[in-house]
């Protein structure tokens, strides 16, 4: 699959613009903007390929190579990126919850708080990836409670949640905030593992990677959300009184 939106996006896209949110055409490519949102409504600008889907039917999954070429033209309030996921939970509701699993290149700005991997932070630009639908990770659900009151103390926090995070592929990276240039994003995903690459430069590799079928998915919006090991948990609206956007000249996925 090779998509330039030029002169139009193909036909296999779900176009996303709820609230404040648009997709522009423009000479380069697509623009995913978000402008004069507010913290009442869910604001969204996004493209996939799933919705409509059941999971099981997602179009993708290991061994691919996905290649973005993308720009920043702001900073974003709220969360932004590209990748491929399971879809879990929609701020709309329109889906039955699950857990995660995803793989991406992924934006959330503060209040947000995700600190999934150890002494990665839980917000910034970062490389991911997660899959806590496995027998492995389903193992530790029972005992999750305890997990996050154990995750409080802090030498026991280290040495468990390095074996949680094992459990759930949990594997992350910051990487340089993108900017107004355009850049090309790189996601190998394999079979036994993940490569990310920036430009052609290796950025992140690690043997943790999803593995059931996931669907891709681009966007920009203004939610928050806070899911940290130690059991806190949140969610909500930020304003955007200007605008902000994130812009994709190419996507292209290869087999």
């Amino acid at each position: 699959m090779n998509e330039t939106f030029r002169p139009r996006p193909q036909s296999g896209w779900r176009l996303t613009q709820t609230g404040g949110g648009r997709l522009v055409l423009t000479p380069e490519g697509m623009r995913f903007v978000v402008a004069g949102a507010t913290a009442r409504r869910y604001a969204n600008a996004q493209i996939d390929d799933y919705t409509g889907l059941p999971r099981h039917r997602f179009p993708w999954r290991a061994p691919l190579r996905l290649t973005v070429v993308a720009r920043m033209g702001t900073s974003v309030r709220g969360t932004a990126g590209f990748g491929f996921w399971n879809a879990p939970i929609s701020p709309v509701g329109k889906v039955l919850p699950v857990l995660p699993a995803a793989i991406w290149f992924f934006y959330a700005s503060p209040p947000a708080n995700m600190p999934l991997a150890y002494g990665v932070p839980g917000f910034g630009w970062k490389v991911a990836t997660i899959d806590a639908t496995t027998r492995r990770a389903l193992r530790w659900a029972p005992v999750a409670p305890l997990v996050m009151l154990a995750n409080r103390l802090p030498g026991i926090y280290e040495c468990l949640w390095h074996r949680v995070q094992r459990a759930l592929s949990v594997s992350e990276a910051l990487i340089p905030p993108p900017d107004d240039t355009f850049r090309t994003f790189t996601l190998e995903w394999l079979t036994g593992g993940a490569r990310f690459l920036i430009d052609g430069q290796v950025v992140h590799e690690t043997d943790c990677a999803p593995r059931g079928r996931l669907g891709f998915v681009a966007w920009v919006d203004n939610q928050w959300l806070i899911a940290t090991p130690r059991g806190e948990f949140g969610w909500g609206l930020l304003d955007v009184p200007g605008a902000q956007w994130m812009e994709i000249a190419q996507v292209r996925i290869e087999k």
